[in-house]
């Protein structure tokens, strides 16, 4: 097999374990999962908001899961590894679940936008920004509307290296709404120092 078709093949079930453990740990304020091979297996490492309930009852839980995991995706020694998330509200990925279950519940879009703006940016972050799509507002035509606090890079290398970035999808009636936040936690050194430069 071509290494450029194992490479698309680990893609593939790399995305499929995110999936799972998504669907598996939705209620524990799933994050994201890494994966890392090493020589003793496969390290699965799980970012949660509260990791008791991942673990279980002296980690039964756990091991169920990562028996499924084994046989599901066909892992010889798969490690499963949970790590808390230090602050939920500087995760894109647990804001964007927190924003789509508000919605799913009929929350006002705009109220509960306006809501993680500032808790976002009262945790700590330099900036944030959200884009939710869809049938939104009641309106018949799908649109797209952004919402925006404090410094976020689009381009470049800061957006690259300092912008975390988190989807997600609420269901309602109207159909699938999807939403998109980019938490940018720290301000740039040189934009910093640029600006105590011109307050001088």
């Amino acid at each position: 097999m071509a290494v450029e078709k194992v490479f698309v093949k680990e893609l593939i079930k790399e995305a499929e374990i995110e999936e799972f453990l998504k669907k598996r740990f939705e209620r524990a304020g799933y994050s994201h999962t890494e994966i890392q091979r090493t020589p003793l297996g496969t390290r699965i490492i799980v970012h949660v908001n509260t990791p008791g309930l991942v673990i279980g009852r002296s980690g039964r839980r756990i091991n169920e899961i990562t028996e499924e995991i084994k046989h599901k995706f066909g892992f010889e020694n798969p490690l499963l590894d949970v790590r808390e998330v230090d602050d939920p509200l500087l995760d894109p990925n647990i804001v964007a679940r927190k924003i789509a279950r508000s919605i799913e519940k009929s929350v006002n879009y705009k109220k509960v936008a306006n809501y993680y703006l500032d808790k976002v940016t009262e945790a700590g972050a330099a900036g944030i920004l959200l884009e939710i799509s869809g049938k939104i507002g009641g309106v018949e035509r799908s649109r797209r509307q952004k919402f925006k606090k404090g410094f976020v890079a689009h381009s470049g290398d800061y957006a690259e290296r300092m912008v975390d970035t988190g989807y997600t999808q609420a269901i309602i009636k109207a159909g699938i709404i999807g939403i998109k936040v980019k938490i940018m936690k720290n301000m740039p050194v040189d934009i910093v120092l640029e600006k105590k430069v011109e307050a001088g």
